[in-house]
């Protein structure tokens, strides 16, 4: 009893100081998923007998192309589309108004006025409230800036030097313990490999399935709303939906309700499909995890950890999971992935 008291009392000491350092430790999380995205392109590279300093060059500057394209690409079809999609948005405000001046609830013009004071009244939107809103915005611009910075930083050394930093880590541990820990981080990384591949395989379904949708809804902006759902889609089972949000409001504004409903029972079945099909069967077999821990460990990292709980938590469960059963079933004697590569840097 008193080791189970002293275990949880550690875990409990390393929540807590997870959630006090939250703004190094997330980066340094995304960091890890970016590094494990990543690491196949940087070891083919040195397999092509690449330095390793111009295997990793290559492989930032080619994934820093493949972002910055992506949003290339959404920026210029959404400033394409801005002036279409402003008028008919104002078009449809204009007949929304008209509809409710129309219709038997027999509302004035004097009542909708009534309507927006009051709801300005309610949520206090004066130029204070503008003014805080945008020093928050600025707040959160910055912290996101700074977290990208600390993740950019981290992946360059974690693509050119993961291995050797985390054999003069595991350094640190007893000699006798560090084959066993060894062996079962690289047993733990290579999942993590597997996890991202499979998360791009869930994120292109179902950037597929909404702009196949919206395409033949013959919706504008189709290949932004793709790309969208395909990056939102790395957070499971909300990230998708909320990336498909505006496929919905341009339905809304360019070809009304009856289109806009047709587009969420399609993002809804689409969303279905990852969260009861692709998340679990085919995210949990490749990570050797129940489909039913895929979905409670979502559940419980989003109530814990908000989106960020969402986006590590299975992740750390499959990670977690291939390590206990690497220790537990002795799989570091005789295994190379346990020995260091380069014994120098091991402390004796």
């Amino acid at each position: 009893s008193w080791r189970l008291l002293l275990i949880a009392a550690a875990i409990t000491l390393g929540l807590f100081v997870v959630a006090q350092l939250s703004f190094l430790i997330i980066p340094l999380f995304i960091a890890v998923l970016l590094a494990a995205l990543v690491a196949p392109v940087s070891v083919g590279l040195r397999k092509l007998r690449f330095p390793r300093w111009l295997a990793t060059l290559t492989t930032i500057i080619v994934f820093l192309a493949a972002v910055g394209g992506l949003f290339y690409l959404v920026i210029n079809e959404v400033i394409r589309g801005w002036e279409s999609l402003q008028a008919r948005t104002i078009l449809a405000y204009d007949d929304f108004v008209q509809y409710l001046l129309d219709s038997p609830l027999q509302v004035t013009e004097v009542q909708l006025n009534e309507w927006v004071t009051a709801l300005a009244t309610e949520f206090n939107i004066d130029s204070s409230w503008v003014l805080s809103g945008a020093l928050s915005v600025t707040s959160s611009v910055g912290s996101w800036l700074v977290g990208a910075g600390i993740a950019i930083f981290a992946l360059i050394f974690f693509i050119h030097d993961g291995a050797r930093i985390w054999e003069y880590v595991v350094s640190w541990f007893p000699k006798l313990a560090r084959p066993a820990i060894l062996g079962a981080s690289r047993s733990g990384w290579n999942t993590l490999i597997e996890f991202v591949k499979v998360q791009i395989l869930v994120a292109f379904v179902d950037a597929l399935g909404i702009g196949l949708g919206a395409f033949f809804l013959g919706l504008p902006l189709v290949v932004p709303i793709a790309v969208a759902v395909f990056l939102g889609a790395f957070v499971p089972i909300v990230g998708g939906t909320v990336a498909a949000a505006p496929a919905i409001l341009v339905a809304l504004v360019y070809e009304g309700p009856v289109t806009a409903l047709i587009m969420l029972i399609i993002v809804l079945a689409v969303q279905q499909l990852e969260g009861q099909i692709l998340q679990p069967l085919i995210m949990g077999p490749a990570l050797r995890i129940h489909p039913l821990a895929v979905v409670l460990s979502i559940a419980a990292g989003g109530y814990l950890a908000g989106i960020a709980g969402v986006l590590f938590a299975v992740p750390v469960v499959a990670f977690t999971n291939v390590v206990i059963r690497y220790l537990a079933a002795g799989d570091w004697r005789g295994d190379p992935d346990a020995l260091p590569t380069n014994e120098n840097l091991v402390v004796r």
